[in-house]
């Protein structure tokens, strides 16, 4: 499988075009293998010279043929060859027996060997000038005899003047014989055209071209890493990739067959000494290292270094160790399993003295001692959370507890140290099961309990359990009674109100009281700390404004500053809730701190969720230039991270809503929902039935509309927390209209508000009080729009600027126009088609490009999204279409709605067979 563009050669293939566009002419194309020598002579052939263009290949043979790569080429010519030619080429004729008969007669014969070689290659010579003029390539160089090299040295000094020869060769087989000679030239040095490896984001985008899609950044860097950059190797691995279903990782895969007996074959041709050493190197590591590698094979230094010297001269190693991981790779499996434990045993040993306890804990594990392994893997978490690396302690103290033998004393201890860990270190997943078994077997003092379920509870949460980590975190605070420090942290967690359904706001302020209490019990500053960013969180959840000086109290106090990853989670948590209330100002500057502070401790897990309400907040201030992409590759990332996944799917259906297409913003609003009530999770449930409503109402179906609505204002009701319920009251009011239900709830919404600084809430209520008050309409409107504008709420004003243009209705040219205007600067494609058609119902002129209807946005689909859309058309599901391309139901989904925004389209039922015609 080869891309059909060439990735990252554009100054090699101008060097080459160059090289050979005068002549007479010698260009050296050299490289390792796979390197992509060969694809760049391809594509120098791709634009037409107007000269006679001819191939010669040299084959790897144990005995290679002399001239080989010469006579493969001449026999090419043979239709060219006719007319008076020069007799000397007759000397080729015992050479070629299939072109004898376009040849003049062969020579008489010459004693001398030596003689009779020379006047084969001036025949060659001047056959090459007589097919001028002529661009000669000859392939593989490396694996001719030494008489191909003699002529290509003979043929450098008596070039013919209209000959461009180019050569390629491998630089591993060492230096050509013939390169000093092409240098010295009488025509001039050969121009040498080096290839190397790819770099990062050019083996992402061979990666592209290759799927089609852009592969996500981790994905690529792993694929470099892989690779190496080779793209004969990028290439094998995707194909394998390819073939194996698009799995989630590219580490569970088999090694591609033809990379894997490239890597053996060079192997094998190592004596049994560099061999075993080569082995040795694989085991011990990707890089290698002299006097381990000694001390492992008990070989003298010279040994070492010429066996090193020898797998580096056949394409194996580099000077820093193996070529890429996969040649490591292939090694290291190629080693029987004895000897492979025998080998890390080795290994371990020889490291003992060096406290590098990662190494040693990884060979100790190969090595099957397992009570070494967990010590050593131990005290390694030990040094990762010295470091901050709070992902990295994790694995390796989930390494230590799945090992026999581990005692049950230090399978506790390992366990409430990756309870703390793998909140932060993204390996709830695995901790998860680990923790739970340890919690159900083991008989617990109360406090070691009471922190393990604590770590169990967050762990929960995390991964997206919201009502079974609550639970179990009220259930460790009972445990924690006697330890007011941990207790105080529990109540803190408990007092978040955005996480659980079934807990009204009440008992979270209750909650948050007695983590205080808990607190000054214990003394310590770091649990006050704690419990005071929890206050001011959830004060502004509420809209209430007392929270900020508590907030800017503690960003201009030392307390936050001296930890790091509290200052970092706390901006993040108050960005949240100042987005929830519409603040945007306050968010925008809160995640500017936090992401400053993360990037400088490397707090990864909260990098994750910073990116995410960023997103959020880009979608509410109307920055949206390539935010569907972006919402896209989040809810892929975030499936196996509960605790964003659901906001990545909301963040999803918004924009799909707003440009397209409707079906598939449903299905995310109702997985959302889905999986929210079941796990209780209370801010994204209330969201996505809001949500949901929402896009009902433009589908116009107003009681299914009513219904989730409804039901979103029955959980803001049991939660208390009115600032998240003002959508869900207006969806409710535009779906029954002025009605004693709808009169009810708006009274309750403004008293839920009250002293509430919530634009986003606030903009919302006076949007449905005017559809209660006709003759205030007009001016509660017209304050909805500008309280929105006012605090940058992009959508939410073009929205009320809707409103107020259809109100108005034939005086209202000038707002719908204006909000026309917002939705096209937000390609929100279902937006504009709506106010088009309420602009021809009140017969107002509809600019351009609007006029007609939705805009054509004239992008070219990919071959990928053609066959989708074509199946689309035809009437197919989502699945349907995976099942038969082989991909997976999101990548069906994305290319749906990539095709439908490129169209122009809001709905699949809008594809023609016409508009997909090729």
């Amino acid at each position: 499988m080869t891309s059909g563009k060439l990735v990252g050669r554009s100054a090699e293939l101008d060097l080459l075009r160059a090289a050979t566009a005068a002549t007479p002419s010698v260009a050296l194309v050299e490289g390792e293998a796979g390197i992509g020598k060969s694809r760049l002579v391809r594509e120098l052939l791709t634009v037409p010279s107007g000269r006679r263009v001819l191939i010669g290949q040299c084959e790897q043979l144990q005995e290679p043929l002399p001239l080989s790569p010469l006579l493969d080429a001449f026999r090419q010519a043979g239709p060219a060859l006719g007319g008076s030619l020069n007799p000397l080429t007759g000397a080729l004729a015992p050479l070629l027996p299939e072109l004898a008969a376009h040849l003049p007669a062969p020579p008489p014969a010459l004693a001398d060997p030596g003689a009779d070689r020379h006047r084969v290659f001036r025949a060659a010579v001047a056959l090459l000038g007589e097919l001028g003029p002529l661009l000669l390539v000859l392939e593989d160089v490396h694996w001719a005899d030494t008489v191909t090299f003699d002529f290509l040295a003979f043929l450098a000094a008596h070039l013919p003047p209209d000959l461009a020869l180019v050569i390629t060769a491998r630089t591993e087989a060492g230096r050509l014989p013939i390169r000093e000679a092409l240098a010295r030239a009488p025509s001039g040095a050969a121009r040498v055209v080096g290839l190397h490896p790819l770099r990062p984001p050019e083996v992402a985008q061979l990666a592209g071209e290759i799927l089609d899609a852009a592969p996500a950044p981790a994905f690529a860097d792993r694929l470099y890493e892989k690779t190496g950059g080779i793209p004969f190797v990028v290439e094998e691995v995707l194909r394998t990739y390819l073939e194996a279903g698009r799995p989630d990782t590219l580490d569970d895969l088999a090694v591609p067959t033809a990379l894997r007996d490239v890597v053996l074959h060079r192997l094998f041709s190592l004596d049994d000494d560099a061999r075993e050493i080569v082995e040795a190197a694989a085991v011990v590591g990707r890089s290698t290292d002299d006097r381990l590698l000694a001390e492992v094979t008990g070989r003298d230094a010279a040994t070492i270094a010429r066996a090193l010297a020898g797998a580096q001269g056949v394409g194996l190693l580099q000077e820093d160790g193996f070529r890429h991981a996969l040649a490591r790779q292939v090694v290291y499996e190629s080693v029987p399993a004895a000897r492979r434990r025998w080998l890390h045993l080795r290994t371990g040993r020889a490291l003992e003295s060096t406290g590098r306890s990662a190494r040693l804990a990884h060979h100790y594990l190969r090595a099957g001692h397992h009570a070494e392994m967990a010590t050593h893997a131990e005290a390694a978490a030990e040094t990762a959370f010295a470091h901050g690396n709070d992902a990295t302690a994790a694995r390796f103290l989930l390494t230590a507890l799945g090992a026999d033998g581990v005692p049950q004393e230090t399978r506790v201890r390992l366990a409430v140290k990756l309870g703390r860990a793998a909140v932060d270190g993204l390996a709830h997943a695995e901790a998860l099961p680990i923790v739970a078994r340890l919690l159900a077997t083991e008989r617990l003092p109360a406090a070691v309990r009471g922190e393990l379920r604590f770590a169990h509870g967050r762990l929960l949460r995390q991964s997206g359990d919201a009502r079974a980590g609550h639970l179990e975190i009220e259930r460790a605070a009972r445990d924690l009674a006697g330890a007011p420090a941990l207790l105080g942290r529990a109540l803190a967690v408990l007092a978040a109100p955005e996480t659980v359904t079934d807990r009204h706001v009440r008992e979270h302020l209750a909650r948050c009281d007695e983590a205080a209490e808990a607190a000054r019990r214990s003394g310590d500053p770091s649990v006050d700390l704690a419990v005071r960013i929890t206050r001011s969180g959830l004060l502004l959840e509420l809209g209430q404004p007392a929270g900020w000086p508590l907030v800017f109290d503690l960003l201009d106090g030392d307390d936050l500053r001296s930890a790091p990853r509290e200052h970092a989670r706390a901006c993040l948590n108050w960005a949240q809730g100042a987005l929830h209330a519409g603040r945007l100002d306050h968010a925008e500057a809160l995640l500017a701190s936090g992401r400053r502070v993360a990037d400088q401790v490397e707090y990864l897990r909260i990098a994750v969720v910073l990116d995410l309400v960023t997103a959020l907040v880009d979608h509410a201030a109307g920055r949206w230039d390539g935010l569907l992409d972006r919402a896209r590759l989040m809810a892929e990332a975030h499936t196996a991270f509960g605790a964003a996944s659901l906001d990545s799917r909301l963040l999803l259906g918004a924009l799909l809503a707003a440009i397209g297409p409707a079906e598939e913003a449903a299905d995310c609003f109702s997985d959302v929902i889905a999986v929210a009530e079941r796990v209780g999770a209370a801010w994204p449930l209330i969201s996505a039935r809001t949500a949901l409503a929402r896009l009902l109402l433009t589908l116009d179906d107003a009681g299914a509309a009513a219904d989730h609505a409804r039901a979103a204002i029955t959980q803001v009701r049991a939660k208390g927390i009115w600032v998240w319920g003002a959508e869900a009251v207006l969806c409710l009011v535009d779906a029954v209209g002025h009605t004693d239900e709808a009169s009810t709830v708006v009274a309750e919404l403004a008293a839920g508000l009250m002293g509430t600084d919530a634009p986003r809430a606030r903009s919302a209520l006076l949007a449905a009080q005017a559809v209660l008050a006709p003759g205030d309409a007009d001016g509660l409107l017209v304050a909805a729009r500008a309280v929105a504008g006012d605090a940058g709420l992009v959508y939410d004003q073009a929205r009320a600027t809707e409103r107020l243009g259809s109100l108005r209705g034939v005086a209202g040219g000038e707002d719908l126009e204006s909000a026309l205007r917002l939705y096209g600067a937000l390609h929100a494609t279902r937006d504009i088609a709506r106010v088009c058609r309420t602009m021809r119902l009140h017969n107002v002129p509809i600019p351009y490009p609007w006029r007609g209807g939705r805009p054509a946005l004239g992008q070219t689909l990919s071959a990928q999204e053609h066959r989708v859309a074509v199946l689309a058309a035809a009437g197919r599901t989502n699945q349907e279409i995976a099942t038969e391309l082989f991909l997976s139901r999101r990548t069906v989904e994305s290319h749906v709605s990539s095709a439908l925004r490129k169209l122009g389209r809001t709905s699949r039922k809008d594809l023609t067979d016409d508009q997909l015609s090729r």
